[in-house]
C-alpha cells in the first residue's frame, strides 16, 4: 500500500471502489425481419422499393454513365446513333386548332424554352440518366409556360401513390447546403378529386406545396421509383472492351521493341564485363566493327499471342447485341452486303421507333398541359376533341423504298378489281386494301368515306362529260343541259333542210 493511500485512510478520503459497467456489444447482425431493423440506405424513413437500385447505386449509374459518354467510344455512339435517328431533322408540335397552335408555338420557341435547341441535350440526358423532371412555372395571368431544368442527381425520392404504386405524385430534391429542399407535385392532366382517392389528393395538396413538375422515366418496372440509364447493363463490358484494347497497345508496344544480343566467344566473366561497360548500341545506318569473337544480334519478343481481333469483335458484338445495334453500324461490316444489312437492321429500327413513341408521348403530354394552362377558365378540356389533341411530329426513321411499295400497289389494285368484277368483294372492302398499302406512302383515308367522295365526284365527272358531249342544240339548251347534268338524254332535233334546198 502507498503512502498516499495508507494517508488517504487515515483521513477517511478513501474513495468506494468503481461501479463495473455493464458491458454492451459494438454490432451485431439483425435480419431484415427483425423488429428495428432498417437498411442504411434509403429515403430516410426506412422505406426502400427493392425494384430499385440502391440511392447510392443510382448516384454511380449516373456518374458512369456520364464518364462513359465521353471517355468510351463504343458508348457514345449507342447514345449518339439513337438520338440522330431520332431528332436529326427536329421535332415540332401541332394541333388542329389555329389558336391553340399558336400557343403552342410560342411555347415551343420562347427564349427560355427554346426546344428546338434544348430537347436534344434533355433527350441525351434521359438516355444517360433515365430520368427527366421539368419544373413548371406558368404566368397567372397570361397563362405561358416556361419549364425549368431539375438535375437528375438532385432527385432524392420520388414519391408513389399510396393506393396505385404504379402511379408517380410527387418529387422530393435532395438537401442543400443550408438544408433546404423542394416537393414538387408531378403533373396530372385533370382534377385531383377525380383522378385519384381522397388520401392521395390530401397528400398531394398539403404535402407537395412548391410546385408542380414533369417527370419521365425509362427502363423501369411498373412499381419502380426510379429510371436507369441504357448504358446500365453494359457499363461493365464497355469497360472492358477498354482495357481489351489498352492492353493490345501495349502488346503491340512490345511487339515492335527489340533487344541487342552480344556473343563473345572464348571469352571470360571479367573481359564480358569489360566489353558490356565501353559497349554502345550502333545507331541507325551505322556500322559496327568487330572481329570472328563477337556476334551482335537485334532480337524482339515472341509473344506468341494468338490473332486477337476475334476476341475484339467478341466483345464489341456482345455489347451492341445487348443494345440491338448491328455490328456494320460500329465499322465492322465483316461480310455484310446491302441485302443481309437491311434485314439485319429491322430489330433494330423496331427499338427505336419504341423509343420514339416515348418521347412522342412526352411531349404530347406537355403539349396538352400548355394548352390547358393558356385556357383561364379552370375547366379540364375534353381530351377526345380535335381541337384541344396535340401531335408530336418526328422525322421519319427510315427512307423507304417507294418502288417496292409502287408495285405492291400495282398489284393490289389489278386484283381487288378482278374480284369487284366477279361480285367476290365490296368496293369499300377493296378500297380498305388498298388504303392499307397507301399507309406506306404516308397517306391515310377512311375508306367508306373516300368511296362516298369517289362516287360523288364521278358522277359529276360524268354529267360534265355529257354535257360537252350534245350538239346540234341551240346555244341556251346547250346551257341547260350543262346545268342540269342531263344533255345526254335530251334527243337532237331533226335537221333542217340544206341550204340551197
Amino acid at each position: 500500500m502507498s503512502l498516499l493511500t495508507r494517508i488517504a485512510e487515515a483521513l477517511g478520503l478513501q474513495s468506494s471502489p468503481a461501479t463495473a459497467e455493464p458491458m454492451r456489444e459494438a454490432a451485431a447482425v439483425q435480419s431484415k425481419d427483425e423488429p428495428g431493423w432498417t437498411r442504411l440506405t434509403g429515403d430516410g424513413t426506412g422505406r426502400y422499393n427493392e425494384r430499385d437500385l440502391a440511392p447510392l447505386a443510382q448516384d454511380r449509374m449516373v456518374k458512369l454513365a456520364e464518364y462513359l459518354w465521353q471517355s468510351n467510344l463504343l458508348a457514345n455512339r449507342l447514345v449518339e446513333l439513337t438520338l440522330a435517328y431520332l431528332l436529326a431533322e427536329g421535332v415540332t408540335l401541332q394541333c388542329k386548332d389555329d389558336q391553340h397552335q399558336k400557343v403552342l408555338d410560342r411555347f415551343w420557341n420562347d427564349p427560355i424554352n427554346n426546344w428546338p435547341m434544348k430537347l436534344e441535350p434533355r433527350v441525351r440526358e434521359l438516355f444517360l440518366a433515365g430520368e427527366q423532371c421539368y419544373i413548371c412555372h406558368v404566368n397567372e395571368g397570361s397563362g405561358m409556360v416556361r419549364l425549368g431544368y431539375l438535375d437528375p442527381r438532385q432527385i432524392s425520392t420520388v414519391v408513389m401513390d399510396p393506393d396505385n404504386p404504379e402511379q408517380p405524385i410527387g418529387v422530393v430534391t435532395r438537401k442543400d447546403t443550408k438544408g433546404r429542399y423542394n416537393k414538387f407535385r408531378v403533373v396530372v392532366l385533370g382534377d385531383d378529386a377525380e383522378l385519384f382517392t381522397q388520401r392521395t389528393a390530401q397528400i398531394r395538396e398539403n404535402d407537395f406545396q412548391d410546385g408542380e413538375c414533369f417527370l419521365f422515366q425509362i427502363n423501369k418496372l411498373p412499381s419502380g421509383t426510379r429510371g436507369r440509364s441504357d448504358l446500365l447493363g453494359q457499363m461493365d463490358w464497355l469497360d472492358a472492351y477498354d482495357n481489351f484494347l489498352f492492353d493490345e497497345i501495349d502488346r503491340i508496344g512490345f511487339l515492335r521493341s527489340f533487344a541487342w544480343d552480344v556473343t563473345m566467344a572464348g571469352a571470360d566473366e571479367d573481359k564480358v564485363k569489360e566489353f558490356e561497360k565501353n559497349f554502345t548500341p550502333p545507331a541507325p545506318n551505322s556500322t559496327f566493327v568487330h572481329n570472328d569473337s563477337v556476334k551482335l544480334e537485334a532480337k524482339s519478343p515472341s509473344l506468341q499471342a494468338a490473332d486477337t481481333s476475334t476476341s475484339a469483335r467478341l466483345l464489341r458484338n456482345h455489347v451492341l447485341g445487348g443494345a440491338t445495334v448491328p455490328e456494320h453500324w460500329f465499322g465492322g461490316g465483316g461480310d455484310v452486303n446491302r441485302a443481309a444489312a437491311s434485314e439485319m437492321g429491322e430489330p433494330t429500327f423496331k427499338v427505336l421507333t419504341s423509343r420514339q413513341t416515348k418521347l412522342k408521348l412526352m411531349l404530347e403530354e406537355i403539349g396538352r398541359y400548355v394548352l390547358m394552362q393558356s385556357d383561364r377558365s379552370g375547366d379540364t378540356p375534353d381530351w377526345s376533341d380535335p381541337a384541344w389533341q396535340v401531335t408530336a411530329v418526328f422525322p421519319e426513321l427510315i427512307n423507304a423504298d417507294l418502288t417496292k411499295f409502287a408495285a405492291a400497289m400495282q398489284g393490289v389494285v389489278n386484283a381487288v378489281s378482278m374480284l369487284i368484277d366477279k361480285g367476290l368483294m365490296t368496293e369499300e372492302t377493296a378500297l380498305g386494301i388498298v388504303a392499307d398499302v397507301a399507309q406506306r406512302f404516308g397517306q391515310e383515308f377512311d375508306a367508306k368515306a373516300e368511296l362516298q367522295q369517289a362516287r360523288a365526284e364521278h358522277a359529276q365527272r360524268k354529267a360534265a362529260q355529257a354535257a360537252q358531249d350534245v350538239f346540234n342544240l341551240p346555244a341556251d339548251l346547250q346551257q341547260a343541259a350543262r346545268d342540269s347534268g342531263s344533255g345526254a338524254s335530251t334527243p337532237a332535233p331533226a335537221p333542217g333542210p340544206a341550204p340551197g334546198a
